[in-house]
């Protein structure tokens, strides 16, 4: 496939690839993934009586409590090494501002008008810190809560105000590992992929990542 002089490549054309994500970055983010689904479904059963029937699916209730912090302790350290690899592409630029001013262009999927990115858009940079912050409180509070019989009565607030939060906190991930799975799984159509086998078409890149694809996939071919 041929480029054009200014490095454009249609959507849809050909099937060149470049590399997006390290084989290291992907087993993080499926460990990761894991340990949060895992969590989800313990922590889930532990919040509501209508929702303990998932405790069932993990081995029952001793089991999700013995191991629903230790797989929130994993999960946590996947964040951190992700945020120690990407802290730098996520930092939010004007060129990110200049896209979130343009989103009823992506919400109404007319790619060609959105203003070019890194690599990676200003939605996915706004969920990566949605989600280290959340495991930041979650940890703490999960610490406390790990621990509870170990606070005195007289700090018993500090108990409750640790349920509120982490349960609160917790939910609020549940929205953001739906929003990210429908964007990676269905709207943008081969980035579930990518974190597969660690790479997109030429033409993906340009479109919804151009200014990275610019940078690091202009000229270089994968197998």
């Amino acid at each position: 496939m041929s480029l054009s002089t200014s490095g454009a490549v249609p959507y849809g054309a050909g099937n060149e690839t470049v590399a997006r994500y390290t084989l290291a970055e992907r087993i993080n983010h499926w460990i990761g993934a894991a340990a949060y689904v895992y969590a989800l479904i313990t922590g889930l059963a532990f919040w509501s009586p209508y929702f303990y029937w998932l405790a069932a699916i993990v081995g029952g209730g001793p089991v999700a409590r013995f191991w629903h912090p230790w797989l929130g302790v994993v999960f946590a350290l996947s964040i951190f090494w992700t945020f120690k690899e990407w802290h730098g592409d996520m930092r939010i630029d004007e060129a990110d501002r200049a896209w979130a001013r343009a989103i009823p262009h992506y919400i109404r999927n007319e790619d060609e008008k959105l203003p070019s990115t890194g690599r990676f858009n200003y939605g996915q940079k706004l969920f990566f810190w949605g989600i280290f912050y959340s495991v930041i409180l979650l940890l703490l509070t999960g610490v406390v809560l790990w621990y509870t019989e170990a606070l005195p009565w007289s700090l018993r607030y500090v108990r409750y105000a640790a349920i509120l939060i982490h349960a609160s906190v917790a939910l609020i991930t549940v929205g953001l590992f739906l929003i990210h799975v429908y964007m990676s799984a269905i709207l943008e159509e081969g980035s579930l992929a990518s974190m597969i086998h660690g790479k997109v078409t030429r033409a993906w890149a340009w479109t919804f990542h151009r200014t990275w694809y610019e940078k690091v996939g202009a000229g270089v071919k994968s197998p």
